[in-house]
């Protein structure tokens, strides 16, 4: 079966025993309540306020205010027969500066959401660090700085040391890529720097912090708990059949996915992104025993994907400044068809491709889709009902080649809607709905969309129907 074949089957594809359905959030998209119970400032906080960089002038300060609300929605979670919950951390509430004394009410209102989600039966996900640098840390160099990284295992050590008893699966990094890439060289990401060596750096101390980190909760978990890192991969496509067409899906492959891969699992950078990126850097961040650190051995991977990739060459910079370091000349095409309110292609064959591929090319490692969902315009129908059947009809195909690397012998062990809830989507402010829950703003009155109503038919069954729109539809 491929992607495009989703729809003729017939039969009901049913998913492992033990399989895991969950959701995913993030903090500053989820939580509000910023200057709450001691949180510091984080680059997030910063870079929402300064005029220009996120749309409409939002900000996370309120947010979704789930801070206040978690409980309310952990009932959500529990009403929806969630398995899991992923969920990030804030740094800036466990440590407001990064570094110094530890803020007891942050690991306090983060031990009550653990504890709220045990007592509904929903494994916690914990994630430590999904974008929200403290601030002071941002001021000393941020991930440019190698002592970042050092700060990050002293901050990986306290939280573990509180809720290491209760958290099962520990995540120590969300989408590096994004962190660097976005965030020091396209600039479109906090702390909206524009650099591409310094992205490179910056993503090379990330990938440090996760080993560091990984070694500290070794440490201190029980010997059960797993430790992981998510990566948001890409599947990567020619938009022609030319020899520059191929040099650009290498160079796009080198950055989007082997410079995290390879060290994390190989213990080394690719060669040829350090080719690649000659002209940036010389590498001299790169040390000694680093790349054995990085290499800490993982007990699971996750990953998260949207949207395929396609690639041509060209001669111009395809964007500017550019998240793509010693590659700004590769033009990034849109493949025809649907489209999510993002403008990102739907293509399930992607996930179906970036699954094979990792269970081929780095074996033995399970495999956990940790997000996975698209924005729509949804708007709530005049009885108040929320029809969203093009999400449905993603999640649905996705599911489907998830199902399909399972039977082809890819370990994959869950899948995380994202998002649980509405949320602030970064630069897009509140412009972008994922959730499968709506929020309404102003009120923050939560509503189960149709995309929820259906999703807890899959986790109830612990399968799909293919064919199918909502429970009880023909």
């Amino acid at each position: 079966m491929t992607a495009g074949a989703t729809h003729e089957r017939t039969t009901r594809l049913v998913f492992p025993d033990g399989f895991v359905w969950g959701a995913a959030t993030a903090a500053y998209q989820i939580e509000g309540a910023t200057t709450a119970d001691g949180r510091g400032m984080s680059i997030w906080d910063t870079f929402a306020h300064t005029p220009g960089k996120v749309a409409d002038g939002d900000n996370g300060d309120v947010a979704t205010d789930h801070y206040h609300q978690f409980q309310a929605d952990i009932a959500l979670m529990a009403e929806l027969g969630l398995d899991a919950y992923r969920f990030s951390v804030s740094w800036p509430r466990i440590r407001p500066g990064g570094r110094g004394p530890v803020n007891e009410a942050g690991l306090d209102y983060y031990e009550r959401l653990v504890d709220e989600l045990l007592r509904h039966d929903i494994t916690p996900v914990l994630t430590l660090y999904h974008w929200d640098l403290p601030q002071e840390l941002e001021d000393a160099g941020g991930w440019a700085a190698r002592d970042t990284a050092s700060w990050f295992a002293e901050y990986a050590a306290v939280v573990a040391a509180r809720l290491g008893d209760r958290v099962p699966l520990w995540s120590t990094l969300n989408e590096p890529w994004c962190s660097a890439f976005l965030g020091y060289g396209s600039g479109v990401h906090a702390p909206g720097k524009t650099d591409g060596g310094l992205a490179l750096r910056a993503a090379h101390h990330l990938l440090l912090a996760h080993g560091l980190g990984t070694e500290v909760l070794r440490s201190a978990l029980p010997a059960s708990a797993q430790v992981s890192i998510t990566l948001n991969l890409c599947a990567v496509s020619a938009g022609s059949a030319g020899e520059g067409a191929r040099d650009a899906v290498r160079r796009i492959d080198g950055l989007a996915n082997r410079l995290f891969l390879d060290p994390l699992l190989r213990g080394h950078y690719p060669a040829d992104v350090r080719q690649d990126t000659a002209a940036l850097t010389d590498w001299g961040f790169l040390r000694p025993g680093d790349e054995r650190t990085i290499a800490a051995p993982i007990d699971l991977l996750g990953i998260n994907y949207y949207s395929p990739t396609v690639v041509d060459t060209g001669t111009e910079p395809d964007q500017e400044p550019s998240p793509w370091p010693g590659s700004e000349h590769v033009r990034f095409l849109s493949k025809p068809g649907p489209a999510t309110a993002m403008g990102w292609t739907i293509d399930a064959g992607g996930l179906l491709a970036v699954l094979r591929r990792v269970h081929r090319e780095y074996p033995g490692l399970p495999l956990m889709i940790t997000e996975n969902g698209a924005a729509f315009d949804d708007t709530p129908g005049p009885e108040g009902g929320i029809a969203d059947p093009e999400r449905i009809a993603y999640l649905r195909d996705h599911l489907a080649v998830a199902h399909e690397a399972i039977e082809a012998g890819v370990d994959l062990r869950g899948y995380f809607v994202w998002s649980l809830l509405d949320n602030f989507e970064w630069a897009y402010g509140y412009s972008k709905r994922f959730g499968i829950v709506h929020v309404d703003y102003p009120s923050q009155r939560r509503s189960l969309k149709d995309s929820a109503r259906w999703y807890r038919e899959v986790i109830s069954t612990n399968g799909i129907d293919p064919r199918g729109g909502l429970p009880g539809e023909a």
